[in-house]
């Protein structure tokens, strides 16, 4: 039976494979959900021991285990790396979900006419990094597997990844490959297929304002003392110009610059701004001052707030002047910004813009570098293959805006361009509610990713 016939034959339960995996709501960012995200764990391994893998283990670290699986062929053959991420991102607010986002439901849409299943981590990363899973099993029971697999599912992608720098450091022997797939990127369309050559790097941070020692009655302190919601609203707005350009010192100073050519290259990819502000149900774009929405979102470095809170914010009123006010906010990195030089410029320079009248601290969770990566690698030009004899066109490759830190630890430590072979589509709600994934986009990126092996293969012997 060829892998085409096999994956036909199996749909049905390939689909109920990956819903019974969305029902575990493996939140690695919340504690309440530990065991759930160790079961996930033991779901990743058992699914690799079905699929052939002849090794699968958990592999512990000082937080959640990543899942190591392999299969050797035949060592003379090119070794292809798989990673992914079976932890999540956490689904609140639940109350703005259509349906329980740990009890996934197949919906058409006018996107998705053939279906989309709705849950949190469809997209990202469940659905995704299991497509690689059931294209190895495919590939097994047809007798057709070209290359050597190995895989490294991990458990902390959604909370920083604190803990695979160390373990791929610690098996560099073991992780060997000559190239590396990663499926967690999106597509510009199911029309036209695309692979992502560069993402952005991110520093996360977390800010805390402090005005007096307690809360104060408002009509007694106001307009007398600093109330700390109100300064950190002017610290956030001050950190932006007029034309959206970021005013710390040396934010800009390592940003890599595009040639006109790049830029005007960037700017081929079919987009069509009406469509993207109606699907957002926005009037209108915002951003830096002399990019395209194409260019800011994948080569321009930013920073957003992305919470913020303090004071009373229960039913009724409470006329108080908190003592307290936080914000998350993050920075969108590029090629070669570091982000542990943009922490501390970040950390300066908020500390310097405070009015005497509070009191701060920063703190920086987490973060990872930008990465970009070859168009012209055997890698490159398998996946590129791979895709135009699946979707009947040559992808273009595409800049993408989110961050993947691991891409730049794997290029360093492992010596390998990852290549970015994601299936998802930008309208596909990650990290937000009513998460989906086309059920279409599964089956066609299974088909792909075994044809990726075949073409590797090929192209790698030469």
């Amino acid at each position: 039976m060829s892998v085409a016939a096999f994956i036909e034959k199996n749909k049905d339960r390939f689909l109920n494979e990956l819903l019974d995996l969305l029902r575990i709501p493996s939140v690695s960012a919340d504690p309440k959900f530990k065991n759930d995200v160790f079961a996930a764990a033991q779901f990743v391994k058992e699914s690799l021991q079905k699929a052939g893998a002849d090794v699968a283990e958990i592999c512990e670290t000082a937080g959640y285990p990543i899942v190591y699986g392999e299969k050797i062929i035949d060592s003379s053959l090119p070794t292809v790396l798989v990673y992914g991420h079976y932890d999540v991102q956490p689904a609140d607010p639940y109350e703005l979900w259509d349906s329980p986002p740990f009890e996934p439901v197949i919906k058409k849409t006018s996107i998705h006419p053939e279906g989309a299943i709705f849950a949190r981590g469809s997209a990202d990363d469940k659905g995704q990094f299991y497509m690689h899973i059931k294209a190895f099993e495919a590939m097994m029971a047809s007798g057709e597997l070209p290359c050597n697999i190995k895989f490294m599912i991990e458990g902390e992608e959604e909370v920083g990844s604190d803990n695979l720098d160390k373990f791929v450091l610690a098996n560099k022997e073991r992780l060997k490959s000559d190239v590396i797939l990663i499926s967690d990127t999106h597509m510009i369309s199911m029309k036209d297929p695309s692979i992502t050559v560069g993402l952005r790097g991110m520093a996360y941070m977390e800010v805390e304002v402090t005005g007096s020692n307690r809360d104060l009655h408002s009509g007694t302190y106001g307009g007398a003392v600093a109330n700390p919601i109100n300064v950190l609203c002017q610290m956030i707005a001050s950190m932006k110009d007029e034309n959206e350009h970021i005013t710390i010192p040396g934010f800009y100073d390592k940003v890599q610059e595009l040639t006109v050519q790049q830029r005007q290259r960037l700017n081929e990819a079919p987009f069509n701004l009406d469509e993207y502000k109606g699907k957002l149900d926005i009037a209108d774009v915002h951003g830096e001052k002399g990019y395209t929405t194409i260019e800011r979102v994948g080569i321009r470095p930013t920073l957003d707030v992305n919470g913020i809170w303090g004071g009373y914010t229960g039913e009724g009123a409470k006329t108080v002047l908190p003592s307290k006010a936080f914000a998350k906010i993050s920075m969108r990195l590029v090629p070669d910004q570091d982000w542990h030089e943009i922490a501390q410029l970040f950390e300066t320079h908020f500390k310097a813009i405070a009015p005497a009248s509070v009191k701060v601290k920063v703190k920086a969770h987490h973060g990872g570098a930008p990465a970009v990566v070859s168009d012209s690698s055997v890698g490159y030009r398998a996946a590129e293959a791979a895709m135009e004899e699946t979707f009947g066109k040559r992808p273009i490759p595409t800049r993408e805006g989110g961050s993947i830190p691991i891409v730049a630890l794997f290029q360093k430590e492992l010596g390998s361009d990852p290549i970015l072979f994601g299936f998802g589509l930008d309208t596909d709600a990650l990290h937000s509610p009513n998460e989906h994934y086309g059920v279409k986009n599964y089956f066609i990126g299974i088909e792909t990713i075994a044809a990726f092996f075949k073409h590797f293969r090929e192209l790698s012997q030469q």
